[in-house]
C-alpha cells in the first residue's frame, strides 16, 4: 500500500509538474474578478478526471483518440490564447475595460479543456500503469491523484493571488495569460509531431 502510494504521488508529480504553471496563471486571473476561483478548481478536476478516464478505457484494451492524434488538443490552450489575444488587442488604451481580463471566456469547461490538452501526453504513462496493476492498487492510486489535484490547486492558488506576485505581473497579465496558453498550444502540436502528420496529408 505505502509502495502504491509512493509511486503514485512520484507519477502525479512527473507528470503534472507544467501544470503548476498553467493553474497559476489561471488563479492569477482570478484575482481580477474575470474567472471565479470555484471555476478553476472545478475545471482542474473535471478535466484531470476526462484523463484518468480515458486512461482507465485505454487500459481495457480500447482506444478513444488514436496516439498520433492526441497532440490535436493543443488547439484548445492555442485558441483560446489567440482569443485572450484578440480581447487585449482590441481593449488596448480602454481604461473602462481594463478590470475585464483576456482570460474571462474561459470558463469551467475551458479550464477543463486547457487540462485535457495539457496533460494528453499523460494517458500514454497512466494506461500502461493502469493495465499492470491490480485493481485495488488502480483504485488507490487514482485515490491519491485526486487528493493531489487539491495540492497542486492550493499550490498554484497561494502563488497566483499572492499579492506581491499579482502587483509585479499586473502591467503584463493581458499580455502574460494570452502567451502562456498560445506557447502551451505550439508545445504541445510541436512535440507530439502531430504538425508534420498534418502536412503529409495536404
Amino acid at each position: 500500500m505505502i509502495g502504491t502510494i509512493a509511486a503514485a504521488i512520484g507519477l502525479f508529480a512527473a507528470t503534472n509538474i507544467d501544470d503548476i504553471v498553467v493553474l497559476t496563471v489561471l488563479f492569477l486571473a482570478s484575482t481580477r474578478g474575470s474567472l471565479p476561483g470555484w471555476k478553476v478548481v472545478a475545471g482542474q478536476y473535471l478535466g484531470f478526471a476526462t484523463l484518468v478516464a480515458i486512461s482507465v478505457v485505454a487500459a481495457a484494451g480500447l482506444t478513444i483518440i488514436p496516439d498520433e492524434w492526441v497532440g490535436l488538443l493543443g488547439l484548445i490552450p492555442l485558441a483560446i490564447g489567440l482569443y485572450g489575444l484578440i480581447r487585449t488587442l482590441r481593449r488596448r488604451g480602454d481604461d473602462d475595460d481594463d478590470d475585464e481580463s483576456s482570460i474571462s471566456a474561459v470558463g469551467l469547461l475551458g479550464v477543463a479543456g486547457i487540462t485535457i490538452a495539457n496533460g494528453a501526453d499523460n494517458i500514454s504513462l497512466y494506461t500502461p500503469v493502469f493495465r499492470t496493476s491490480p485493481i485495488a492498487d488502480t483504485v488507490v492510486t487514482i485515490i491519491v491523484f485526486f487528493l493531489l489535484v487539491a495540492v497542486w490547486c492550493l499550490v498554484a492558488r497561494v502563488v497566483g493571488t499572492n499579492k506581491t506576485v499579482t502587483e509585479l505581473l499586473e502591467r503584463v497579465e493581458h499580455w502574460l495569460v494570452p502567451a502562456v496558453f498560445i506557447g502551451l498550444g505550439l508545445f504541445i502540436l510541436i512535440e507530439s509531431g502531430v504538425v508534420p502528420r498534418l502536412l503529409e496529408l495536404l
